[in-house]
C-alpha cells in the first residue's frame, strides 16, 4: 500500500543506503528500505528527479543500471495494471457473488419447498404403507378363513367317507345277516321235515308193530314186556323229539330277536342316510362359501397389486427428489468451495 506524506529526502536516503552497501537502488529495494511503504510510482518519480539533480555527473548509469531502471520501471508499470484488473476482478466478482447470492436464495428457497414436497410425500407414503399392512392383514386373515374353510370340507368329505364306508359295512352286514337268516330258515324247514317225515314213519311202524302185536298176542304172550320196554322206549324218544322241538322254538325266538336287532340296525341306517343327506347340504353350503372366499381373495389379491404398484411410483418419485437433493447438496457444497477459494484469493490480493 502507498504511503500518504512520503518524502524525496527519505527516498534519497534510502538509495544512498543501497549505494553504500554496492547494491543497486532499483524501485522495489528502496520500496523495501522504506518498510514496504510508499507508492512505487512516487518512488520512481523521486528517483529520476535524484538522477537529474545529478546531473549524470561523475557517476554515470552503466548500462545494466539503464536496463535495471527500465526493467523497474516496467516491473512497476506491470503491477499497477495488474492492480487495475484486479480491482476490475474484484468489481466483477462482487456483482457475480450478488447474482449467486440471489440465486442461492432461490435456491434455497426451491430446496425449502422440495423438503416440505418430500415430507408431503413421505407422509402420503406412510398413510399408503398404513393401507397396505391392513390390506395384508385383511388378506391373510380372508386367507385364514379360506383355509379353515377347506380344512373342514376336507374333514367332512373324510366324515362323509368314514359314514359312506360305515353304510356299506352295515348294508354288507345286514346282507349277510339276510342271508344267513334264509338260510336257518331253510335249514330249520328241512330239519322240520324231516322230523315230520321221521315221526310218520315212526308212527306207521308203530301202528304196523301194533297190529303185528295184536295179531301175535295171543300167540306170543310172553312177547308184553318186550313190547312194553319197546314202548317206554317209543315213549323217551317223543319226549326226546318234544325236548327237540322246545329247543327249535327258542331258537325260533332268539332268531326272532336277531330279526328284530337287524330292523333296529335298519332304521339306524336310515337315519345315518338322513345325516349323510343333511352333510352333503353342509357340504355343498361350504363349498359356495369357498367359492365366495376365493372370489373376495382375488379381489384383496388385486387390490393388493394395485396398492404395490401405487407404492412403487411413490418410490420412484421419493428416489428421484432424493436424487435432486444429493445434487443440490453437492451444488451447495461446490460451491462453498468456490465462495472459500474466493475468500483465501480476497485474502491474497489485500495481503
Amino acid at each position: 500500500m502507498a504511503r500518504s506524506g512520503l518524502y524525496k529526502s527519505e527516498v534519497k536516503k534510502a538509495r544512498d543506503a543501497l549505494l553504500a552497501q554496492n547494491k543497486y537502488p532499483s524501485v522495489d529495494a528502496v520500496r523495501i528500505a522504506l518498510g514496504n511503504t510508499g507508492s512505487k510510482t512516487t518512488i520512481h518519480k523521486y528517483l529520476k528527479e535524484l538522477e537529474d539533480d545529478d546531473g549524470g555527473n561523475a557517476r554515470k548509469s552503466s548500462i545494466s543500471e539503464a536496463l535495471h531502471d527500465f526493467v523497474a520501471r516496467l516491473a512497476a508499470q506491470l503491477q499497477d495494471e495488474a492492480h487495475a484488473q484486479i480491482d476490475a476482478m474484484r468489481t466483477e466478482y462482487a456483482e457475480k457473488d450478488q447474482t449467486h447470492l440471489g440465486n442461492l436464495a432461490a435456491a434455497r428457497q426451491e430446496a425449502e419447498q422440495l423438503r416440505g414436497d418430500i415430507k408431503r410425500v413421505e407422509t402420503s407414503l406412510l398413510r399408503e404403507q398404513e393401507r397396505h399392512a391392513k390390506t395384508q392383514e385383511a388378506w391373510q386373515q380372508e386367507t385364514i378363513t379360506r383355509h379353515t374353510a377347506e380344512q373342514q370340507v376336507t374333514d367332512l368329505k373324510e366324515s362323509l367317507a368314514e359314514n359312506e364306508a360305515h353304510r356299506l359295512s352295515l348294508e354288507e352286514k345286514h346282507r349277510h345277516a339276510r342271508e344267513a337268516l334264509e338260510h336257518y330258515r331253510q335249514s330249520i324247514k328241512e330239519q322240520r321235515d324231516q322230523d315230520q317225515r321221521r315221526q310218520e314213519q315212526q308212527v306207521q311202524q308203530l301202528q304196523m308193530e301194533m297190529r303185528q302185536l295184536q295179531q301175535s298176542m295171543i300167540v306170543k304172550q310172553d312177547e308184553v314186556t318186550r313190547l312194553n320196554q319197546e314202548a317206554a322206549r317209543l315213549v323217551g324218544d317223543l319226549s326226546h323229539a318234544q325236548k327237540e322241538v322246545y329247543d327249535q322254538q327258542s331258537s325260533h325266538r332268539q332268531l326272532a330277536q336277531k330279526i328284530e336287532s337287524l330292523q333296529a340296525v335298519e332304521q339306524r341306517n336310515k337315519v345315518l342316510e338322513t345325516l349323510l343327506s343333511e352333510k352333503d347340504l353342509q357340504v355343498q353350503s361350504l363349498k359356495g362359501q369357498n367359492v365366495t372366499g376365493a372370489e373376495k381373495s382375488e379381489e384383496l389379491v388385486n387390490q393388493v397389486r394395485h396398492l404395490e404398484l401405487a407404492l412403487a411410483t411413490e418410490q420412484a418419485k421419493i428416489e428421484a427428489l432424493q436424487g435432486f437433493v444429493t445434487e443440490f447438496r453437492a451444488f451447495l457444497d461446490a460451491r462453498g468451495t468456490i465462495e472459500g477459494n474466493a475468500d483465501k484469493l480476497n485474502l491474497m490480493t489485500s495481503g
